[in-house]
């Protein structure tokens, strides 16, 4: 069992140290300093894996752990008598002192080295038995001693206001020289070394090496840019805690077992069931995870926040990292979590200037409903002082905030915390009202600052997803508007067919004929404005698609339009050629085309309508030798919706409907065309079935 913990203990230092190496070498810059430690935490790392090896297997001999744990304390050594050279300058007698402490524990190191390695016959009669143990238990508490002695006087000799880069450094130092002072004691004293003691010395070394690696981190000058993440540092310490934690309660387990009695099983088992059951609870503990997470940030880094970490954070939170939350609450979110709140509120700026209540995260008992004028003493000191208001600060000192005045239903909330402003664009787009920490925290320039910068970047997410909506919605009306003039320009024709109907009734109101035709008419007419209504409750300019053969349909088209002059002639290159299109729209798309061109043509003129097959598509052309168009009106005029050239009859919208509505079906629409030389109108389709030409 005890070497079980020994080699479970030195191997997890072991391969800290080895971790923290690879750090510092591949960050390593060939600076002497750098060097130094870099070979003292190497140097430690073969002796945790060698002690390792020998609590496992027993290799290697107890005789070479020895000695790799003399060559780790040299490097040590050497590296505080480094670091106390600086100090050393302009005092001879003092760098003199640091030469002769260099010298003596390198004679120290050699003759323990002689004494511990195996030099066959040549030197056997140097070092008896007898004599090898005492004289290594000495020269290891020798080393212990003045390991201590030098960490004591790099940190008395430091500048206070320089400590912070060094006081880790020698709080893991310090501890792994005073535990071995007190190994090398206890084995001195009772010529034997402790078991326990020896076993416990790897988990030591454990917890003195991210305290040295805080301090690696915190001196840029030595050019050891080890990059030490706050959640690399709190996730690898829960963790050793854990273990830690539940070795502790094996221990503890095994004895409750073995001085039980008959219980002694059943009580081990429920004991540590129970200590499992507390492990979790406090793992999935957002307050344990918080104070722990606040105790790191002030003992443990020179600054509070990972800023790369904590922007990377941010900035997913807003771009949708978590896409089932709305953006508002995911702003909330982002500004809570910096400051470790429990929740917060949000109000937005409305169109009227006033702020009201937008979205909660976390608080669902809130009572924040209240919509805050413009004109609020808040809004303005928001606006021009961009602060932060802890209204916990404001409550015992509202002088600090000169003449602010909060509402009351704010200040009454024993819950609310922070007010933080949302600006963008110069003005106050917003604000959140953050809710009390999970832990205790206390307020100062860098949580100040890093909530006004995120609450910043946050408005303009904000402003950018009201923009987004604007023109979502003036979309919306686009369509709806644009819709709007088509089937009113459809209209116009049913009102022309209705009013010519009304104009012959009473001259031919006694003719059967008429009356037929005039009651088809108009049953036609109500069913496609039925039809149309449907379209605009629908929104979509194409409407329902089915499947239309072009030959047909062309032939209904040419004998609508017959009526005037000239009169459109069909000829068509294929017997059938199917598309998928509404019958109505398309209908009316291709009447337009057939009114303007009998429009644009004298009487005695032709249009001709001709309909071929190529590939995929099916081709339909409107020709007409009328008076034609030059290329600056069909670039600049044609499609342009509003805009006609019938004067008060027109709407302007024919060709514009026609493009819109074939672009939709997937097609295209060509125009030539030439001043006196006519027009060609080509409308192109993609076939629902490919027929070959007839």
């Amino acid at each position: 069992m005890v070497n079980q913990l020994a080699l479970f203990g030195y191997g997890i230092a072991g391969a800290a140290y080895f971790i923290l190496f690879l750090l510092l070498l591949t960050g390593w810059r060939a600076r002497f300093q750098g060097s130094q430690l870099m070979l003292a935490v190497g140097g430690s790392a073969v002796w945790s894996l060698a002690a390792a090896a020998q609590a496992s297997i027993g290799l290697p001999g107890l005789d070479l752990v020895w000695a790799t744990e003399v060559v780790r304390n040299l490097l040590w050594i050497f590296f505080l008598l480094h670091l106390l050279k600086p100090f050393a300058e302009g005092s001879p007698l003092y760098t003199r002192m640091l030469g002769y402490v260099r010298l003596g524990c390198l004679v120290l190191g050699l003759l323990m080295l002689v004494m511990l390695v195996d030099i066959p016959e040549l030197m056997g009669h140097l070092r008896p038995a007898a004599v090898q143990r005492e004289f290594s238990l000495m020269g290891q508490l020798l080393f212990a001693v003045l390991g201590m002695a030098l960490v004591e006087q790099l940190f008395r000799n430091t500048p206070v206001e320089q400590r912070w880069g060094i006081k880790y450094l020698c709080f893991g130092l310090g501890a792994l020289f005073a535990y071995d002072f007190y190994l090398y004691t206890d084995a001195l004293l009772f010529h034997r070394l402790d078991t326990a003691i020896w076993t416990a010395r790897g988990f030591v070394n454990g917890l003195a090496i991210p305290l040295i690696a805080i301090t690696a981190a915190r001196n840029p000058d030595w050019n050891l840019p080890v990059f030490l993440s706050r959640r690399m540092v709190l996730h690898s310490t829960t963790l050793f805690s854990a273990g830690l934690y539940m070795l502790l309660m094996a221990l503890a387990g095994y004895y409750i077992r073995l001085y039980g009695g008959e219980w002694g099983g059943v009580l081990q088992i429920a004991f540590l069931f129970g200590a499992i059951v507390v492990l979790v609870a406090l793992l999935f503990s957002g307050q344990f995870r918080a104070r722990t997470k606040v105790f790191f940030n002030k003992h443990f880094f020179s600054y509070r926040y990972d800023y790369r970490e904590e922007w990377l954070r941010v900035i997913g939170l807003l771009a949708g990292e978590r896409v089932e939350l709305p953006l508002n609450e995911r702003v909330i979110w982002a500004l809570a979590e910096i400051v470790e709140s429990s929740g917060g509120l949000l109000w937005i700026r409305s169109e009227k200037g006033s702020y009201r209540f937008r979205a909660r995260f976390n608080a669902p008992h809130a009572r924040h409903t209240m919509a805050i004028d413009a004109l609020e003493p808040m809004v303005p000191f928001m606006e021009d002082q961009r602060w932060v208001i802890n209204l916990d600060e404001y409550r015992m000192a509202p002088d600090v905030y000169g003449d602010l005045l909060i509402p009351d239903w704010v200040l009454n909330d024993p819950d609310a915390w922070l007010i933080v402003p949302l600006i963008h664009d110069e003005r106050l787009l917003g604000f959140v009202i953050l809710l009390q920490p999970r832990a205790p925290q206390s307020i100062n320039w860098e949580n100040l600052d890093l909530l006004k910068t995120v609450g910043m970047q946050a408005a303009s997410y904000l402003a950018l997803n009201q923009a987004a909506e604007a023109l979502a919605e003036a979309r919306q009306f686009e369509g709806f508007n644009r819709l709007s003039a088509f089937i009113m320009h459809d209209l116009k024709n049913l009102i022309a067919q209705l009013s010519l109907v009304a104009k012959n009734a009473a001259r031919h109101k006694h003719n059967p004929e008429f009356v037929d035709d005039a009651v088809k008419t108009i049953e036609n007419a109500v069913s496609k404005m039925n039809r149309l209504m449907a379209q605009l409750k629908s929104a979509d300019i194409t409407g329902e698609r089915r499947r239309i053969d072009l030959v047909d349909e062309l032939r209904h088209v040419a004998a609508a339009k017959s009526g005037g002059r000239p009169v459109p002639v069909l000829h068509s290159d294929v017997e059938t050629a199917v598309v998928l299109a509404e019958p109505d729209r398309l209908s009316s798309v291709l009447g337009h085309v057939v009114q303007n061109a009998q429009d644009a043509t004298p009487p005695d003129g032709n249009i001709e309508l001709l309909l071929r097959v190529a590939g995929d598509q099916a081709i339909v052309e409107v020709r007409d030798d009328g008076i034609g168009m030059d290329a600056e009106f069909i670039k600049m005029r044609l499609f342009r919706p509003f805009d006609s050239t019938k004067g008060l009859t027109g709407m302007g919208i024919g060709a514009y409907e026609c493009r819109e509505v074939i672009s939709a079906l997937g097609g295209q629409v060509v125009v030539e065309s030439a001043p006196g030389r006519g027009t060609t109108f080509r409308i192109m389709l993609p076939l629902e079935v490919n027929l070959p030409s007839g």
